[in-house]
C-alpha cells in the first residue's frame, strides 16, 4: 500500500472509532504508545515510537534514518459505582476505544511527521433508575439520565534533530480538539441554594436567574416549589461531544546520553489554548410546582450552552533509561501535570433562545454556572523494565503511581477521577525485520472516595490495553 494510501485509511479509522474518554492519571492516560503503557507510562528517555510525540518529541530523534508508521488501537474499561442510602448504581460508561496514527520520517538527522492521538478524558451513565434519576424523590420517577464525556484528541507536527551523537532534540505543534456532553440533574433545594449563593458546590447567576425568580413567590400562578433542575447538553454521538472547541498546543523536548549506557530525558508541554466548548441546542429544564395550579410541571429552556474556558494542562516531565545490560533496561520518569491552574472552576454560560410561552421572557437572558473543582496538581512516578527475551520478543512491566487529584469535597459522581495508580504490562514482537507488533495492558486498582458535600460514595478502578503495528520503510 502507497504511503498517501496509509495515510488516508489511518485517518479514515480515526472518525469512525469513538474518542478514547475515561479517566486515568486525572483524565490524561497513563501512557501513550502500547511501548509507554507497557513501562508503566516511563518514556521520557528511550525510544518507544512515534507515540513519543505525545510523550518526549525529542526521543522520535533516536529512531533509524528512514520513515516509520504506527497504527494504533486502544481501549478504556472503566468500573465507576456511586452509593448513596443504601443502594448503590453502575455506570454504564463502561468501554470506550479509539485509533491513533503516527508517521514520521528522518533524514540527515532531522525527523518531522504527522500523527493523530488521543488525549485522555473522562465519562460516566447513570439510567434512568440511578441513585440519581429521581432527585426530588416524586412518584412516578422523571428517570433523568446522568451522563458526562469529555474527549480530548491531538493532530500532531512534531520535529526532532539529531544536535550530536549525544544530544537529541525535539518538539511538537498540536492542532486540539475537545468534545463534551453533559446530562446532570440537581434538585431544587441545591438548584435555590446555588442561585442564592449558599450552596457549598456551585452557584447561578446572572439575569435569567433574576427572571426566574420573579416568577416565584405566594400568589396563584407564581412558582411555588422548584423540585429539580436539569442541564442537558449531549447528543449521543460516538464521534463528538455536543459542545465543541479547538485550539492549539505545544512541545519541547531532549535526551542526553550521560554515558553507554545511560540516558536522561526532559519535556514541557505547554496549556492548550482552546476555544470556549459551544452546543447550539443545549436545555436546561425545570420542574415545578405552580400554587393553585399544576404540580410536577416540566419547564424546557432551550438555548446555547457554552463551556468556558476549559483547558489542558501544562506538564513537566523528567526521565532516565539505563540499559544494564544486552537484555535489559530500566526507565524511571516523574512527572508534573498542573491541574490546579486549569480545574479550578467548571464554568457554563447558557443563553436562552428561540423559546416560546410562559419561558419566552427568557430569551436573551445569560445564566452562568460555576461549579467549584479545586483540583490539586497531581506528582506521577512511572518505573518500567524492559527484557529482551529473544531477537524477537521483548517482555515489559511497570507501574505507574499517582496522587489523587479530586478534593472530596468537591467530588462528583459524573467525573470521578479519583484513580491513583496502575500495574502495567505488555510485549513487544518483531514481526520482521521491517515490522513489529506491540501489545500492552493496565489494571487499575479500585479507588474510593465519598464526597464532602453530597454524602455519595464512588468506587472506580479500570482495565485498559493499546496494540501498535509498526512498520519501517
Amino acid at each position: 500500500m502507497k504511503t498517501k494510501q496509509i495515510i488516508f485509511s489511518s485517518v479514515l479509522a480515526a472518525c469512525s472509532l469513538p474518542q478514547l474518554a475515561s479517566a486515568t492519571n486525572g483524565m490524561n492516560m497513563e501512557g501513550y504508545g502500547a511501548t509507554a503503557m507497557g513501562m508503566g507510562g516511563a518514556s521520557m528517555a528511550y525510544d518507544n515510537g512515534t507515540a513519543a510525540m505525545m510523550n518526549n518529541p525529542a526521543t522520535l530523534a533516536m529512531m533509524d534514518e528512514g520513515t516509520n508508521l504506527d497504527l494504533a488501537l486502544g481501549f478504556l474499561s472503566p468500573q465507576v459505582k456511586s452509593s448513596a442510602g443504601g443502594t448503590t448504581s453502575r455506570s454504564s460508561a463502561d468501554m470506550f476505544g479509539g485509533p491513533a496514527f503516527g508517521l514520521v520520517r528522518k533524514q540527515n538527522g532531522l525527523l518531522f511527521g504527522i500523527g493523530m492521538y488521543g488525549q485522555g478524558g473522562m465519562g460516566t451513565e447513570y439510567g434512568n433508575d440511578s441513585i440519581f434519576s429521581n432527585p426530588a424523590g416524586q412518584t412516578p420517577s422523571p428517570g433523568l439520565v446522568n451522563r458526562s464525556e469529555v474527549s480530548v484528541g491531538r493532530v500532531i507536527f512534531p520535529l526532532a534533530y539529531d544536535v550530536s551523537p549525544n544530544l537529541k532534540i525535539g518538539g511538537s505543534v498540536d492542532y486540539v480538539w475537545a468534545g463534551m456532553d453533559l446530562k446532570m440533574a440537581v434538585n431544587g433545594a441545591s438548584f435555590l441554594q446555588m442561585a442564592g449563593g449558599t450552596s457549598p458546590m456551585a452557584t447561578a447567576s446572572g439575569p435569567m436567574v433574576g427572571a426566574f425568580g420573579g416568577m416565584m413567590g405566594s400568589a396563584p400562578g407564581q412558582i411555588g416549589a422548584v423540585n429539580w433542575g436539569y442541564f442537558d447538553f449531549s447528543n449521543q454521538n460516538d464521534f463528538t461531544g455536543q459542545a465543541v472547541g479547538t485550539g492549539y498546543a505545544g512541545k519541547i523536548g531532549f535526551t542526553y546520553k550521560l554515558d553507554s549506557k545511560t540516558t536522561i530525558g526532559a519535556t514541557y508541554h505547554s496549556k492548550t489554548r482552546l476555544s470556549d466548548l459551544e452546543a447550539q441546542d443545549a436545555t436546561v429544564s425545570f420542574n415545578v410546582d405552580i400554587n393553585s395550579g399544576p404540580t410536577n410541571l416540566a419547564i424546557p429552556v432551550s438555548g446555547k450552552m457554552t463551556v468556558k474556558d476549559f483547558q489542558w494542562p501544562e506538564t513537566l516531565g523528567f526521565g532516565i533509561a539505563y540499559e544494564a545490560s544486552e537484555k535489559w533496561m530500566l526507565a524511571a520518569d516523574y512527572k508534573r501535570i498542573n491541574w490546579a491552574e486549569v480545574m479550578k472552576n467548571f464554568r457554563m454560560e447558557f443563553t436562552p433562545a428561540g423559546n416560546t410561552g410562559m419561558v419566552a421572557a427568557f430569551n436573551g437572558l445569560p445564566m452562568d454556572v460555576v461549579f467549584y473543582q479545586d483540583w490539586k496538581d497531581q506528582d506521577v512516578v512511572m518505573l518500567g523494565a524492559a527484557y529482551r527475551m529473544t531477537d524477537a520478543l521483548t517482555l515489559r512491566a511497570g507501574l505507574n503511581m499517582a496522587n489523587n487529584p479530586v478534593p472530596d469535597t468537591y467530588l462528583n459522581a459524573l467525573f470521578p477521577a479519583i484513580i491513583k495508580n496502575h500495574v502495567t504490562a505488555g510485549f513487544g514482537y518483531n514481526v520482521s525485520k521491517k515490522s513489529h507488533l506491540e501489545l500492552a495492558f493496565s489494571y487499575a486498582p479500585k479507588v474510593t472516595a465519598t464526597s464532602g458535600v453530597t454524602g455519595v460514595t464512588i468506587s472506580h478502578e479500570q482495565y485498559n490495553g493499546q496494540l501498535v503495528y509498526s512498520t519501517h520503510f
